[in-house]
């Protein structure tokens, strides 16, 4: 499959956040990644999507359809306002098919064009290895691990471990 698409990674268009909405709340729905709880709605999405600093999408060229996307944001302010923080999403039709890493490289391209220094994750959940094998060989450095940081939909918690990479 993944030879027949030709996969880009470009910033979002207001057209790509019904796609955008849809795959992030896949994402919180399995409740096994990402912190968030509540599902985006058209509304909330919007908001959400436009209150980034950037938004990238991976977009096979050859459908036009939308199969990922990362959000980038400050992870903090003032003094610490240099380092960014993102998430990732594929769809889980598209998972296996390096588009996560797609997705990865633009962000470490995107967060330095930004001014950003460092790139930081906070909460990577511990069996999250796929991630956690592609942010290594990216050359991120896990900072420790935090046990019992990330509680699962199913109500039980896992450690997480932080990450960083300069920029």
């Amino acid at each position: 499959m993944e030879k027949t698409m030709q996969i880009i990674v470009r910033e979002y268009e207001k057209k790509d956040l019904p796609e955008m909405i849809r795959i992030w709340n896949e994402v919180v729905e399995e409740g096994i990644a990402f912190p968030q709880e509540d599902l985006l709605n058209e509304n909330t999405g919007e908001k959400f999507f436009t209150a980034q600093t950037y938004n990238g999408v991976a977009e096979d060229t050859k459908t036009g359809k939308i199969l990922g996307l990362y959000i980038l944001h400050p992870n903090n302010v003032g003094r610490c306002g240099h380092i960014c923080n993102a998430s990732y999403a594929v769809s889980a039709d598209r998972r296996g098919l390096h588009i996560g890493e797609k997705l990865v490289l633009d962000c470490l391209a995107q967060g330095k064009k930004h001014g950003f220094g460092v790139l930081q994750f906070n909460a990577v959940v511990a069996t999250n290895l796929h991630a956690r094998h592609l942010y290594e060989r990216l050359g991120f450095v896990q900072l420790g691990t935090i046990p019992k940081g990330f509680r699962r939909k199913d109500g039980h918690y896992e450690d997480i471990c932080p990450y960083y990479h300069e920029l």
